[in-house]
């Protein structure tokens, strides 16, 4: 790859980043945990695994404005169709296409190769550990969905078997469950060594959220009787 390819993938995809959870600096990240993956691994393309890595969230904008479109398919076809219109064939354009397809997680289409198994997993390891729940806090904030859901006895939920989406519920939902899921032995590791930062942060904000309702209600009440 010449340095003008770079570009050229690099400054499509920085006019297509608008989301602040999906900004440009996450896909650097997940490049540069891509290329550390790659090392372990035998016969990657790293062509291939670079325009995928670049490319893989230029679909989120679709997906912002109608929730029902899936980042990864509109960004695999917005992908392909830049490739080509930019004078790569349409073997290396839909492998990349692929790679970015199915850099989402769906059981109906687990990646295939092993350029698309490292884009997964430099993907996942970007939402694991601290980094994971600082940048889904982001994604909530800016969506306005909240912090937790509330249980019909007054208490914090947990997140578990929520179906409001909130800041627990996708922790519960997803992030913890996230560890995993990994396909390459290095991504697999990497997000190990994070895993802990996770859990005691969720922990921590968890004891936090819930303790002032615990009596909270209760003194409020009592005030509220006597006078």
């Amino acid at each position: 790859m010449t340095q003008a390819e770079y570009m050229l993938a690099e400054n499509y995809m920085l006019s297509c980043m608008e989301d602040s959870a999906h900004d440009k600096e996450h896909i650097y990240r997940v490049l540069y945990n891509a290329l550390e993956i790659a090392e372990g691994e035998p016969d990657v393309d790293c062509d291939v695994l670079i325009f995928a890595c670049l490319l893989h969230d230029i679909g989120r904008k679709e997906q912002f404005d109608n929730p029902t479109v899936c980042h990864a398919a509109a960004g695999a076809e917005k992908a392909y169709l830049f490739l080509l219109k930019n004078g790569y064939d349409e073997l290396f354009a839909g492998h990349v296409r692929d790679c970015i397809y199915t850099h989402r997680f769906r059981k109906s289409s687990p990646p295939q190769s092993i350029e698309a198994k490292i884009l997964f997993d430099a993907d996942k390891l970007d939402a694991a550990g601290a980094s994971g729940l600082a940048r889904t806090l982001l994604y909530k904030g800016e969506v306005g969905e909240p912090l937790y859901s509330m249980l019909p006895d007054g208490t914090v939920s947990d997140g578990t078997n929520d179906q409001t989406p909130s800041f627990f519920q996708e922790y519960r939902y997803k992030l913890e469950n996230i560890y995993d899921k990994f396909y390459t032995a290095k991504g697999a590791a990497l997000a190990a060594g994070r895993k802990q930062a996770a859990m005691d942060f969720y922990d921590s904000l968890y004891r936090e959220m819930s303790e002032p309702y615990i009596n909270g209600k209760s003194r409020l009440d009592k005030i509220i009787k006597e006078r």
